[in-house]
């Protein structure tokens, strides 16, 4: 029987260092794992690098995963969260032919309803904006295929953990201080 699966948001906490990208991209490259989803960015503390990595697998390997991230050199801490414990976020943008929206209000409403908003309105083109979960970006990606889509790009997730972030707890049981 296998072991079922799901989504974890797993949060890298590293020294910002060259080449640490395909050292951690390299553990799931190894045991074989797609990784859905990866941003980057700077911690609360400006001389911590932050990685976001979302994938689907078992609670088993998603712990390995953390275990192995963990004895990276330059790595200082990572942890793993399933979706309950983190409030979560992307970003999606949308290029269509400005003639969508000529003599009829039908792809304005539809845009409201998604709670989306236009950003840039160009003689061949306007660009919308949709922030939320991926089913929702989805959603829209889908509603506006209808009408003819030029680009589509969605941002990987972004996420802040539900509970205080733990590499505070983790740094301060250390002896370290992590600057606010």
């Amino acid at each position: 029987m296998s072991t079922p699966t799901k989504n974890y948001t797993i949060t890298v906490f590293t020294e910002d260092q060259a080449g640490l990208l395909s050292r951690v991209v390299g553990i799931f490259n190894r045991r074989n794992l797609n990784i859905a989803s990866l941003t980057t960015s700077q911690s609360s503390d400006p001389t911590i690098h932050r990685f976001t990595i979302v994938v689907n697998v078992s609670e088993e390997m998603v712990i390995k995963l953390v275990a192995q991230l963990d004895k990276q050199v330059d790595v200082l801490k990572a942890f793993y969260y399933d979706d309950t414990q983190i409030v979560h976020q992307e970003v999606a943008l949308y290029k269509v032919p400005t003639e969508v929206f000529n003599n009829s209000s039908e792809v304005e409403k539809m845009i409201r309803r998604h709670y989306a908003r236009v950003l840039l309105i160009e003689p061949e083109y306007v660009v919308i904006e949709k922030t939320g979960h991926e089913h929702e970006t989805e959603a829209l990606l889908q509603d506006l295929k209808k009408y003819g889509i030029y680009e589509f790009v969605r941002s990987g997730r972004v996420a802040i953990v539900k509970p205080m972030e733990m590499l505070n707890n983790y740094l301060a049981t250390k002896g370290e201080q992590v600057g606010h």
